[in-house]
């Protein structure tokens, strides 16, 4: 059975980035990277807002750089996906279909993924004209014609990005009222770029390589839309049921951290294993804020184990 002195689950740019920095501390990590490496990122084209890109990069092209990177500094990739880990004792194990692995310290990034609507042409273009994130993509649709689907906090957030950006900005909402709170609320409705389809779902995304209408029923009615961009805002899923048993998470599936030990803030409610990236982050959802928890998680886990050889 092979040991490491830390095992990371997940290779988005939390995972990749914990990777890089225990790598660079001789930790030799060992990383379960999936069966498709790489994050959300990889369902993105171009990425704009990551620092030291100024011309952008596409999603998957940073995320190999990324794997890379760690892979330099003795990371090793285990592309397949952890199917449990025990914690109850150490060293801790993890498993993943067909092989068993034992750590000193385990990172969970095992990120978030947005909840989608499962209308026919979503996933065919994602990335090309459907988005779940308009605080990365906004800037993308200048002078074009976007929907937002939600009505929550998130939706209202993607809408008000998308005005600065965007020709106009519909929002379609399956009732007759937003759920988001009163101040965003009154945000979205007093723009005078913004209409609310009220009482209307997506039922298609439609387009010719990227994306070039929509189909939308109110009331029973259906209605085609012409449209450059839909924005998905009905929520996130983190990645972390394998974890429920190992591990606090909040009421929503995120990892808990911060309450074992004040020294430790990345660490979980079970000492020396850690969490880091968006199956933590309930607020920012971006691969910068990611790759920062990622380092912090990773530095945490470096000085807990020089805690242990010490005590």
């Amino acid at each position: 059975m092979e040991h490491t002195r830390v095992a990371i689950i997940g290779s988005g740019p939390a995972g990749y980035t914990a990777a890089i920095y225990t790598g660079r501390a001789q930790l030799q990590p060992i990383v379960f990277a999936g069966e498709q490496s790489g994050g959300q990122l990889m369902w993105t084209t171009d990425i704009e807002n990551f620092p030291g890109f100024p011309k952008g990069i596409a999603g998957p092209q940073l995320m190999m750089d990324v794997r890379a990177q760690a892979e330099k500094f003795g990371a090793r990739m285990v592309d397949k996906f952890v199917t449990s880990i025990d914690v109850t004792s150490k060293p801790f194990k993890v498993s993943t279909a067909d092989a068993n692995f034992t750590a000193d310290s385990i990172i969970i990034a095992t990120g978030a993924e947005s909840i989608m609507t499962g209308v026919p042409g979503e996933k065919v273009f994602l990335g090309r004209g459907v988005s779940t994130c308009a605080v990365c993509d906004a800037a993308f649709y200048r002078d074009k014609t976007t929907f937002v689907v939600g009505g929550g906090d998130s939706a209202m957030e993607d809408t008000l990005a998308l005005t600065k950006f965007a020709k106009s900005v519909t929002v379609i909402h399956r009732r007759d009222s937003f759920k988001a709170s009163k101040i965003m609320q009154e945000r979205v409705l007093s723009h005078e770029k913004v209409k609310v389809m009220w009482n209307t779902v997506l039922k298609e995304v439609r387009g010719e390589g990227v994306v070039k209408e929509i189909v939308v029923e109110t009331n029973g009615e259906a209605k085609t839309l012409q449209a450059d961009g839909v924005f998905v805002a009905i929520g996130h899923k983190p990645m972390t049921r394998i974890f429920a048993e190992a591990v606090d998470l909040d009421d929503h599936g995120y990892v808990v951290t911060g309450k074992k030990s004040e020294k430790f803030p990345t660490m979980t409610s079970v000492e020396g294993v850690f969490a880091a990236g968006d199956n933590v982050d309930h607020k920012y959802k971006q691969a910068i804020t990611a790759a920062g928890i990622g380092c912090s998680a990773a530095l945490d886990t470096e000085r807990w184990l020089e805690s242990q050889q010490e005590s």
